[in-house]
């Protein structure tokens, strides 16, 4: 990414609008209203803009509430994207992840910056910056914001929003991703304003009922096979609604089977009928790289040991399936 022109385009006010990925999480959250802050203190007339709704646990961020959700701000979203002189995508790499957003944003003329730290980039962006070895895109954002010689405009608000994004993307600072760059950008973050302790509150000692409820089901459900050291969840429709399931509730399940002595692989397959097709979350420890296995198999794709992917199979042929490619890996399982 040439930063001297990146500048220059950032030096006069612009209609700039930032999106991030369907079913945004902690990290698409975080880096576009880190972003938002940064380019609003600027002189910018920026629009955060996501594809849908996100988990009730991230609506204490700053910056929050100017959120428009395409999925339902239809109108006045599409209006502010027509608008856009500069779009940043941020989080993935490829407009198919913006869900109904994609046709939009793949007819707009507008410029496109690419901020994302996700394998195999698409080329839709005229400045991509993109590093499969950074921790999070919120990490991104604050070396973005570092290379533009900006960094002492990151205040409080700006600081937490990063911090948010490193902490849930790292599985709060235990992931490989984590380095000691990472480390010495989070103590700059709360030197700058980011109360560590209360965002790791706001995220993960906020609990409901049903949410611990539904966990006990899942670690009911919770399979393992000790021959290919894997472990798996499955949870169906009846399941998520008789524990008043509400979007973001499963969010980290998949590390409890991956916390098991001796599992190197963990899966998780959630159904979801109103969109037809079961939700796939993968983990793994070591050199098993669940980003190759979710694209090979489940039309998905993510990082070497956290990805994501999908089945259009009921929710125990899509087990099924799981079950029957593990003996393909079960050598470097055990490796």
């Amino acid at each position: 990414m040439d930063m001297k022109e990146i500048k220059e385009l950032l030096g006069s006010p612009k209609n700039i609008v930032i999106t991030a990925h369907k079913n945004p999480d902690g990290d698409a959250i975080g880096s576009s209203l880190a972003l938002y802050h940064y380019l609003h203190s600027l002189g910018h007339k920026t629009t955060v803009i996501v594809p849908n709704e996100y988990p009730d646990f991230l609506n204490w961020v700053p910056g929050e509430n100017t959120v428009l959700k395409y999925s339902t701000d239809t109108e006045i979203a599409t209006s502010k994207i027509n608008e856009a002189d500069l779009i940043f995508t941020l989080d993935f790499n490829h407009l198919s992840r913006s869900g109904d957003m994609e046709t939009i944003l793949s007819e707009v003329s507008a410029t496109f910056i690419m901020i994302d730290h996700h394998q195999q980039p698409d080329s839709y962006a005229k400045y991509t910056f993109s590093d499969t070895g950074m921790s999070s895109t919120c990490q991104m954002i604050y070396h973005f914001i570092e290379n533009l010689k900006d960094l002492d405009k990151i205040d409080s608000k700006i600081a937490t929003c990063i911090y948010l994004g490193i902490m849930t993307d790292t599985g709060s600072f235990r992931f490989r991703s984590t380095t000691s760059t990472t480390h010495r950008v989070i103590a700059d973050l709360i030197d700058k304003g980011a109360d560590n302790t209360s965002i790791h509150e706001n995220i993960y000692d906020t609990n409901t009922l049903s949410r611990l409820q539904l966990r006990g089901v899942a670690l009911n459900n919770l399979e393992v096979l000790p021959e290919y050291k894997t472990a798996y969840i499955s949870l169906s429709q009846k399941e998520l609604d008789q524990n008043n399931f509400k979007k973001g509730d499963t969010e980290g399940f998949v590390n409890m089977g991956l916390s098991i002595d001796g599992i190197k692989f963990a899966a998780i397959f959630i159904e979801n009928k109103k969109e037809g097709i079961i939700k796939i979350s993968l983990r793994s420890k070591g050199d098993f790289s669940v980003n190759e296995f979710s694209r090979d198999h489940f039309e998905g794709g993510g990082h070497h040991n956290a990805a994501g992917g999908k089945s259009i199979l009921t929710l125990s042929d899509t087990v099924e399936k799981f079950i029957s490619i593990l003996p393909s890996y079960k050598n470097v399982l055990n490796t």
